[in-house]
């Protein structure tokens, strides 16, 4: 698509390259194509080498789609070598080509939440899943605001925080003996390394001389002073963003960091894109006014071309299990009448605990449906056993892959075996790999288990010489028989699940296989990437089925027609929002679910919610009344205006004529 083929704001924003820029992208305004129509401009109008850009975003999907519409934009091989990422691989990259200046090896581990609460849980002798999470939170919003173990002794009142702080170095002491890092560690340590080597900086400037950051809005401090860092002197940065959809300060996303790109270059450029191409008028309306009432730091009205469009639909349940019936009822009845697809629908709700009463309602009319925020591929348990194989050929360090590698399949090598394995690699500082091959252990343990174990580790070592040189698929496929975890899983479960989960790991295999032969990478390398990557969000599978999401999980997406679902006092606005800038961010939440809409939406609450076995009395939201009165209709069981309450009985009714019709 030509540069003249975009609106003047967009046009500005990407040509725009006297100085730092800040594009106020407003929900459906065309942010991602500005974004990589900058990219390819910066390629073949400005002189720039591909290798010398960096795009850095905060999800694999939304770097996976820049890659792909970049790939198309630019000819020939003119896209190769250029950084399109998130902050968390940018990271990754910088930390594995800078390793040996931190102390760590190249070939480090990457822990996701799962390993830290193991180790949280080993650390604070509790297994309590509450006090693992409270731990994790904390210790990550520190990191985040660089706040080190030693500084967050002083900054905590209770004593369960005080708990958590002498966790935190014990925590970090862990990572470390494990040559591991965590999410948090892969922002928090290149910005560290930048500050204390000030050649490695350099190389990275050279390196990376244009930025474009995308989702500016979700920056957290430790974010913020990577890319200022990056950035340099020269401040060749776009950031592009939206302050209206700012909806992740309670992960210690600031939009301070609005504030911070003024009051850090005075000379910064703001160019305001807010025409949208997504939603109709009404709903547009509706968000503007909404989303007035917050404080703004700055002023931006989004519009559109699509025609004033339908009302917005506002209903009042008797209570959740109503409202769900009545939201899928509608639902069927909108698309019979309308012949769309399931895949046109949308059920956005504030909680996850809220979509179970829509499933019901969902599966008792054969209604196909999906769920975001569901069990990730990863977290799957073969899934799971396969990395730890993985993790551990990379780093033999990595105790908690090398418990799970070494136990399934079994082997002979029990928990006691690794109990006096751990409590001599505990007295000589070591990983309970390196200990296994050291004299006392052969002294300490019964001949066989000893046996058991040198065969493993050997076998480790022999995957790991292959795995550094030779191509993914052999070395794969010798690793699988080796350990032969077919037969190991249909010796161990029911013929159907085993089944399910031997095709899940086909799929997980043939993936590694592909990505390693396209990206040119061994097993080694494909390792830590396989860290950082949600599988499901590199399965862009699409398929006929309503969505059913939460609002967070939701930014970014669009669909035809949205049922907004629960907007009550204590759900929307959530019942922990209490302070000014908290209901705010309730707000913004509001807006994202406003604007996911392109031909209608429809607004839900419960004039009561069952709790706990009690049933109790629900107020519609304060962002209802904020909507303007011209673009909504009331109906339900407080129906006002225009709009008589429809029975079950009538709606059923109706939805059995419409289906004779159609039939």
């Amino acid at each position: 698509m030509p540069l003249s083929k975009l609106n003047p704001a967009q046009r500005e924003a990407i040509t725009y390259l006297d100085g730092p820029l800040l594009v106020l992208a407003g929900a459906g305004s065309g942010k991602t194509r500005v974004i990589v129509h900058k990219l390819a401009y910066l390629v073949e109008q400005c002189g720039y080498s591909a290798r010398n850009i960096a795009a850095i975003t905060f999800t694999n999907k939304a770097a996976n789609e820049m890659r792909e519409r970049v790939g198309k934009l630019l000819s020939g091989g003119n896209a190769k070598g250029m950084t399109i990422s998130t902050f968390h691989a940018l990271g990754m990259q910088i930390l594995r080509e800078e390793a040996s200046l931190i102390g760590y090896k190249k070939q480090f581990s990457i822990f996701d939440s799962a390993d830290t609460a193991k180790i949280i849980s080993e650390l604070l002798g509790s297994p309590d899943k509450q006090d693992i999470r409270q731990a994790q939170s904390m210790m990550s919003n520190w990191k985040a605001n660089f706040i080190s173990p030693e500084h967050a002794h002083s900054l905590v009142d209770t004593e369960a925080e005080q708990r958590i702080a002498l966790l935190y170095s014990r925590y970090q002491e862990t990572l470390r003996a494990y040559q591991a890092v965590d999410f948090d560690d892969l922002i928090r340590l290149p910005v560290d390394l930048f500050k204390s080597h000030p050649e490695a900086l350099l190389r990275w400037q050279q390196r990376l001389r244009y930025l474009l950051i995308d989702e500016y809005q979700d920056t957290n401090d430790c974010q913020y002073q990577m890319m200022t860092l990056l950035a340099g002197n020269r401040a060749a940065l776009t950031a592009v963003g939206d302050d209206d959809q700012a909806i992740y300060a309670w992960r210690g996303a600031s939009t301070a960091n609005l504030q911070n790109l003024q009051k850090d270059h005075p000379n910064l450029r703001v160019i305001k894109l807010e025409q949208n191409y997504r939603s109709s008028q009404r709903i547009l309306q509706s968000a503007n006014n909404v989303i007035k009432n917050n404080t703004k730091l700055f002023e931006k009205k989004l519009w559109s071309e699509h025609g004033l469009g339908d009302q917005v639909r506002i209903f009042a349940a008797r209570d959740d299990d109503n409202e769900a019936e009545s939201v899928v009822l509608r639902l069927l009845a909108h698309k019979f009448e309308h012949r769309t697809h399931f895949a046109d629908y949308a059920i956005l709700y504030r909680s996850n605990h809220l979509s179970r009463v829509f499933e019901e309602h969902l599966r008792a009319q054969n209604v196909p449906y999906t769920v975001s925020g569901g069990t990730s591929f990863f977290e799957r348990a073969e899934i799971k056993d396969l990395v730890a194989y993985l993790r551990l050929i990379a780093n033999p360090d990595d105790d908690p892959a090398f418990i799970r590698a070494v136990t399934t399949p079994k082997r002979g090598i029990g928990n006691s075996t690794l109990e006096k394995l751990a409590s001599y690699a505990g007295t000589r500082n070591i990983s309970l790999f390196e200990a296994a091959f050291e004299g006392p252990m052969e002294e300490q343990l019964p001949a066989r288990q000893h046996e058991e174990l040198i065969t493993f580790c050997n076998f480790i070592n022999r995957m790991e010489a292959r795995a550094a040189k030779e191509e993914c698929a052999p070395v794969l496929a010798d690793l699988m028989s080796a350990i032969d975890y077919e037969a190991w899983l249909f010796d161990s479960h029911e013929p159907r699940q085993a089944e399910s989960k031997w095709s899940n790991v086909s799929d997980f295999i043939g993936w590694i296989n592909r990505k390693s032969e396209a990206d040119g990478k061994t097993l080694l390398a494909m390792t830590q990437t396989i860290a950082l990557m949600n599988l499901l969000e590199g399965k862009n599978e699409e398929v006929d089925a309503v969505s059913l999401s939460t609002l967070h999980a939701a930014k970014g997406l669009e669909f035809g027609h949205v049922y907004l679902v629960g907007v009550e006092e204590g759900v929307l606005p959530h019942e922990r929002s209490e302070l000014p800038e908290q209901i705010e961010e309730e707000r913004r939440l509001m807006y994202v679910g406003i604007t996911r809409a392109q031909r209608s939406l429809h607004i839900s609450y419960c004039i009561k919610r069952k709790r706990g076995k009690e049933w109790a009395a629900c107020e519609a939201s304060r962002f209802i009344k904020e909507l303007p009165e011209g673009d909504v209709i009331f109906a339900g069981a407080v129906a006002t205006g225009n709009s008589p309450e429809v029975s079950k009985e009538e709606g059923k009714a109706k939805l059995a004529r419409l289906k004779a019709m159609l039939g």
